[in-house]
């Protein structure tokens, strides 16, 4: 049994995807028989959101309840620790914290700004995980040219499983990265069929970082990306629904092209919301930041991954994916509005088909048994679980 520490981030953005993207690392951990613990620190001044109000403030009560809650689930209740903008520790003690550091096997930074940088260093082994190939990539390279190194790891990987790869423009830094797919405890969700009603469903931030620039190009987010689909209800008798966040999101636009347009947090306001969203979904239709789809990131979204799990099919925008997960039944990968309208027909005339697809993809590729298993090879610790289909 290994001690892991798992840093990112759920108390300051304590909405469901974003918990169900950390609980899966700590759930799959957890579950190969290794003690696991969360930690995360404010970041900066007016980092917590709170989702009902609305506001980014320093009042973290909201997301230390909805985390402590949920890690409860799991039997991790004892087992994290959010440092607050005022230096009070919740959860573990500070001097709690110190020593689980020193003791650790690992200390695993899921790119997410933690500000443990002086804990870890005495942690028998660091690993960085990068989300946002591409954008972190790109402003780690503007570092680079001011002469600010890469922070130091034991090991460097991303979810883009082309950086670094010949032909690819992204930026590697001349770090030697490897590669994981977001895992997903597929023990989690129940294979049922869905509503008679239920419709193709998208859940998005319309803008979630600014533009960023390199060597020429622009690159943005997904408010880029969706307007290729825009027209995709029009041809077809199916439901499209998009839950969307962002103040920018054109509703009417959308709403005259034919979706069905919902508040994205009504649908992940907790991790139980979220899951009984995708439960009521038939299948998942997505677009991907356009940094992710110019760059050919090789990106695959670890929410397409929770649906996946739950039998639902998934349409996904290619960001290069298509080169490292099978595609065709049960998951697509679509360049073009043409390419998605045969997806969506192809799964509308056999849904039973694609969703066993679907799930099967998910036991084989992206469970936390596979994942996290061969991850922990990778940096030299034994890992053994088992999974049930």
């Amino acid at each position: 049994m290994a001690t892991i520490i798992v840093g990112a981030y759920m108390v300051r953005y304590p909405l469901g995807a974003m918990m169900s993207w950390v609980v899966q690392y700590l759930a799959g951990f957890k579950k190969a028989g290794h003690d696991v613990y969360f930690v995360e620190k404010f970041g900066y001044p007016d980092s917590c959101f709170h989702p009902l109000e609305n506001v980014m403030n320093n009042d973290c009560s909201y997301g230390i309840k909805q985390v402590n809650d949920l890690l409860t689930t799991f039997d991790l209740d004892k087992n994290w620790c959010f440092a607050d903008y005022y230096g009070e520790y919740h959860g573990m003690d500070k001097t709690a914290v110190e020593a689980l550091f020193e003791r650790a096997d690992v200390y695993i930074d899921m790119g997410a700004g933690n500000g443990w940088e002086e804990e870890r260093r005495r942690c028998a082994c660091s690993v960085l995980i990068d989300g946002e190939p591409g954008y972190t990539h790109i402003h780690r390279a503007g570092s680079l040219e001011m002469g600010i190194p890469y922070p130091q790891y034991d090991h460097y990987y991303t979810v883009g499983y082309n950086v670094g790869k010949p032909g690819n423009k992204i930026p590697a830094g001349g770090i030697n990265w490897k590669y994981i797919h977001d895992p997903v405890d597929t023990e989690m969700f129940k294979v049922l069929p869905p509503p008679a009603d239920a419709p193709f469903t998208t859940l998005m931030n319309w803008q979630s970082h600014r533009t960023i620039h390199y060597k020429g190009q622009d690159y943005g987010q997904k408010d880029l990306e969706f307007l290729k689909f825009l027209d995709l209800p029009g041809s077809s008798s199916t439901c499209f629904e998009l839950a969307v966040a962002g103040q920018n999101a054109p509703q009417d636009l959308l709403q005259s092209h034919g979706w069905k347009v919902i508040r994205a947090h009504d649908t992940t306001i907790t991790f139980q919301v979220f899951m009984d969203y995708i439960a009521r979904s038939k299948a998942e239709f997505s677009v991907c930041k356009n940094v992710f789809v110019a760059l050919q990131a090789g990106l695959f979204s670890d929410r397409s991954a929770a649906f996946l799990a739950a039998g639902r099919p998934v349409i996904m925008q290619d960001t290069g994916f298509s080169e490292h997960l099978p595609c065709g039944t049960g998951l697509f990968a679509v360049n073009n509005l043409e390419e998605a309208r045969e997806a969506v027909e192809e799964i509308e005339r056999d849904w039973n088909k694609h969703s066993l697809a679907a799930r099967a993809i998910a036991l084989e590729y992206l469970d936390t048994s596979v994942v996290l298993n061969q991850f922990l090879k990778e940096i030299g610790i034994n890992s053994h679980s088992k999974i049930a289909i």
